[in-house]
């Protein structure tokens, strides 16, 4: 789980830890605020001091997680100048995420979007501000040269974030193995060099 932020109330750490580990084994919908109260070692009532309820409470452990991923998407692709160099690694730090996190995975891919107030949340915030950076990556590859200026940007965007998400979905439903090496060169291939021969 991400690192939370300094001044946290040691409770409210201990609530989003117990949610966190509860879906490693439980079905988000099968989990109970007793539930999570047991496994944090709190009182059931501490968890609405901190929360407005049970999704909201998931709703901030998965802004979490998002911030710490967003955060290794900024440091990884500081350091390049290439626009195509930059959007290889957001492909390969997306998938990577997804091998190293199944439960969040699962959650975001299966789970929180039938939700509407689900787009509504700090943590699609963060989905968001993911979504900009590609976008950002794109218009500087335009602006260089790397990336013709006929493109899209936004559709080149979904195009990126549809091949990580179904190149991952499988594994993510049935807990097998992702070659993240494999699976993230394959896309950058394609989508850089284009199919033809």
């Amino acid at each position: 789980m991400a690192k939370q932020k300094k001044g946290s109330p040691p409770g409210r750490i201990k609530i989003m830890k117990a949610l966190s580990e509860l879906m490693k084994k439980k079905d988000f919908h099968s989990i109970t605020t007793s539930g999570i109260a047991a496994e944090a070692g709190v009182t059931e009532g501490l968890i609405y001091k901190y929360f407005k309820d049970k999704k909201d409470l998931l709703y901030q452990v998965l802004k979490q997680h998002f911030e710490a991923f967003q955060e290794k998407i900024e440091e990884t692709t500081q350091g390049e100048s290439s626009s195509l160099d930059k959007l290889a690694l957001v492909i390969r730090c997306s998938i990577e995420s997804y091998a190293a996190n199944r439960v969040f995975a699962r959650i975001l891919l299966l789970e929180v979007r039938s939700s509407p107030d689900y787009f509504k949340c700090a943590a699609y915030d963060m989905v968001k501000r993911y979504a900009k950076t590609i976008l950002e990556i794109i218009r500087q590859g335009q602006v260089s040269g790397e990336i013709s200026r006929d493109v899209d940007p936004h559709a080149f965007r979904q195009v990126i974030l549809g091949s990580i998400e179904h190149a991952c979905l499988k594994e993510v439903i049935f807990g097998s193995e992702i070659d993240t090496d494999r699976v993230s060169e394959r896309i950058s291939r394609i989508l850089f060099k284009g199919v033809q021969p």
